[in-house]
């Protein structure tokens, strides 16, 4: 694995930013073409327009996640690295929390019906979270604990992971995550051949995620843990799953009982 590419002058080009720039890229790209195969060609404009808005967004509340609720200690002893986003530190829910609250001003804005377009890029949210798993990689960080044995990932002794464990093997806890990831954009893709309850598959997508994200969090080795031994990711989760679940059971009641008009 390589932190950097190469460097031009003394200036390094990182792995971690230009896979980051990929994942976000393609995201678009497959946002665009499932507008296309779903012949909802009108949110093609919209999505070009509100991407641009939901990277910041999502920057913004991954970098604020991480600092805030997942090492307050470190960044509050050492406040010179709150913005430097370069050495990793994005939590992906909090990208996640922070790109959605982007997205739903702008379609609000825009009188889209939210739900119908959540649904549709649903798929593509999912891939770039994948994509930014093999960034983690080469950066060296949300890895894995010590294996207790002769298996696993060993980092080069300039990562953060390094740093921490020394020589140990760790659990390539990013990478199962990044290939858990690409099953449940499969299943969602999977899901878009049918009609569903307006907000089905994005919720669908949310619970899925947050259930897996909360089993992986047991092999992580670079979160603090709180109540229960749980970590900020796994509490997390188990709030966007109870949120999630409660808001689809809305909206089906919903659907079966439209309000009458008059």
């Amino acid at each position: 694995m390589h932190q950097y590419w190469f460097h031009l002058g003394s200036f390094p080009i990182r792995a971690y930013g230009t896979v980051l720039v990929l994942a976000f890229v393609l995201s678009v790209g497959v946002a665009v073409f499932l507008a296309k195969v779903q012949k909802k060609e009108e949110y093609i404009p919209h999505i070009l327009d509100i991407a641009p808005l939901v990277l910041i967004g999502g920057l913004v509340g991954a970098r604020a996640w991480q600092v805030f609720f997942f090492d307050w200690a470190y960044y509050s002893a050492n406040p010179g690295e709150i913005l430097a986003v370069w050495h990793g530190g994005l939590a992906i829910q909090g990208g996640i929390a922070g790109a959605l609250i982007t997205g739903f001003l702008y379609v609000k804005l825009n009188k889209l019906p939210f739900w119908e377009f959540a649904d549709l890029v649903a798929p593509a949210v999912i891939l770039g979270q994948s994509i930014g798993r093999d960034a983690n990689l080469l950066n060296g960080d949300a890895f894995g604990a010590p294996t207790g044995g002769n298996f696993g990932i060993l980092y080069p002794s300039q990562t953060i992971a390094a740093e921490t464990y020394g020589a140990q093997p760790l659990w390539p806890a990013e990478i199962w995550e990044g290939q858990i990831d690409i099953v449940i954009f499969a299943i969602l893709l999977i899901l878009q051949i049918r009609k569903w309850t307006p907000g089905f598959i994005f919720l669908f997508y949310l619970v899925s995620y947050n259930f897996c994200r909360m089993f992986l969090e047991y092999l992580r080795g670079d979160s603090i843990r709180y109540l229960f031994g749980w970590t900020a990711a796994q509490w997390t989760s188990a709030v966007t799953i109870i949120l999630a679940i409660i808001i689809l059971g809305y909206l089906k009641v919903k659907s079966r009982h439209p309000a009458n008009g008059g």
